[in-house]
């Protein structure tokens, strides 16, 4: 397996990946305009098929997200997320100037700390960063792939 890593994806491989892992489709428009207000992406391909993303939502200060990471799940044992992480922290290094930090975030489901803290993450306590919290603007919580009729892309 030669996974080759790109810089760019399109809104329909991201659909595609976030179907693979049981994810909701999101309007192309809307993942377009997401990922063009991302500043790195990572892209991983097995020849030309897409088989995994990441990408870094940072706005130059001292707090970066890692947003949206999907690899497709037979490729998951292949340490393709891992690579697309290291990818992101080495770009972020990079941006480092004397006396600076940036703490990364990224959102971890239960069964993925482990994953997450073999590779450096802490698991952070409301004591130190407060209380996660959302709102989903939206009038439909729950939106379907039929919505935007994506059933048969890719």
């Amino acid at each position: 397996m030669n996974i080759i890593y790109k810089n760019i994806i399109s809104a329909d491989e991201v659909n595609y990946l976030r179907k693979s892992v049981g994810f909701r489709q999101i309007h192309p428009e809307q993942l377009q305009a997401g990922l063009e207000g991302s500043t790195l992406i990572i892209a991983a391909y097995n020849q030309d098929r897409i088989v995994g993303m990441a990408r870094l939502i940072w706005d130059g200060g001292c707090v970066a997200l890692i947003y949206d990471i999907f690899v497709v799940p037979e490729y998951q044992m292949h340490d393709i997320k891992t690579l697309m992480i290291n990818r992101i922290i080495d770009f972020l290094q990079s941006k480092l100037k004397p006396g600076f930090g940036i703490q990364v975030d990224v959102k971890a489901w239960n069964n993925q700390i482990n994953f997450y803290e073999n590779i450096g993450f802490q698991v952070s306590t409301h004591q130190r960063r407060g209380i996660p919290m959302h709102i989903c603007l939206t009038n439909q919580i729950e939106l379907t792939d039929k919505i935007f009729k994506q059933c048969d892309f890719i």
